[in-house]
């Protein structure tokens, strides 16, 4: 089983993050324009909180705020649960379907290395049977 540290190799250490008074309006617009749906807070280079698009819909829309102006440490996820780089695919998913959550920073002792999501576990488990498949026939085949 491949740990999170060839994940992070594999998609990049890219992470897109705010600061903890950035506006929410202004945090879903770079979510929007990246492609993205979580941004990692930030403060004083260290992560206190995640800001997702499940935070928006549900404290934002939910609660009809719509039209306030509301920084994103009112509505982050704290704490942050995290993973380190030697962990394994299982140990990221199980954290992440025990806090049922789809975001997880990567964290290396007080360092950030990199975001895994859901969807870059699932595509590391697919590529992995993929591979052990192509391996299998190949060895039948010869």
């Amino acid at each position: 089983m491949k740990t999170i540290k060839e994940v992070i190799n594999s998609k990049g250490s890219d992470v897109k993050s705010v600061s903890p008074d950035t506006e929410t309006t202004n945090a879903v617009k770079l979510m929007a324009t990246s492609g993205i749906s979580s941004l990692l807070v930030i403060d004083d280079g260290k992560v206190v909180g995640i800001f997702s698009d499940k935070d928006f819909t549900c404290k934002v829309v939910a609660e009809n705020r719509l039209t306030e102006i509301i920084p994103i440490s009112e509505i982050m996820t704290k704490p942050v649960c995290a993973i380190r780089p030697d962990q394994s695919i299982d140990d990221a998913m199980s954290v992440m379907t025990e806090k049922r959550i789809r975001h997880l920073p990567v964290m290396d002792g007080e360092e950030l290395v990199g975001l895994v999501s859901i969807g870059d576990l699932v595509k590391a488990i697919i590529k992995e049977q993929k591979d052990t498949i192509d391996q299998l026939e190949h060895y039948i085949h010869y």
